[in-house]
């Protein structure tokens, strides 16, 4: 194994770092309108999305160190092999293959949460429409 093959790893890692850290900041923005709609209303949708957006916390959280583990030991892995330590600097990039791929898994169980969140709004603009429906039927029958 050679010096730039866990160089390139940086690239990828540096792309995945930005992409979890916007999806971080989009779930802040989301908590935050969130917790001024149950400020002003307490409804049953926003304290069911609040306990989704805790787990995705939780999880953007672990990905984000799981990738820049990985970061860190492709980066020492780097170091290693720059010393002529190619067993060392082996075992190293493993290892950040590994964290890598721990970080991706978390990722992909925060999408699938993600995407739950997303049919609990569906169901309540669901609902919503069928309320209004039903009114406009009991209005028209009057």
């Amino acid at each position: 194994m050679t010096l730039t093959t866990p160089a390139l790893l940086f690239p990828a890692i540096s792309l995945l770092l930005l992409a979890y850290t916007n999806r971080f900041l989009t779930l802040a923005q989301l908590i935050r309108k969130l917790a001024n709609e149950e400020r002003s209303t307490h409804h049953d949708v926003t304290a069911r999305q609040i306990l989704l957006l805790r787990k995705r916390i939780t999880l953007t959280k672990r990905m984000q160190v799981a990738g820049v583990l990985s970061f860190l030991l492709c980066t020492l892995s780097m170091f290693a092999l720059f010393l002529s330590l190619e067993l060392f600097g082996m075992v190293l990039f493993g290892i950040s293959l590994i964290s890598l791929s721990v970080s991706l898994v978390f990722s992909l169980w925060e999408v699938m949460i993600s995407t739950n969140a997303l049919n609990v709004q569906l169901q309540d603009i669901e609902a919503l429409q069928r309320g209004r429906a039903d009114k406009r039927s009991r209005e028209s029958h009057l």
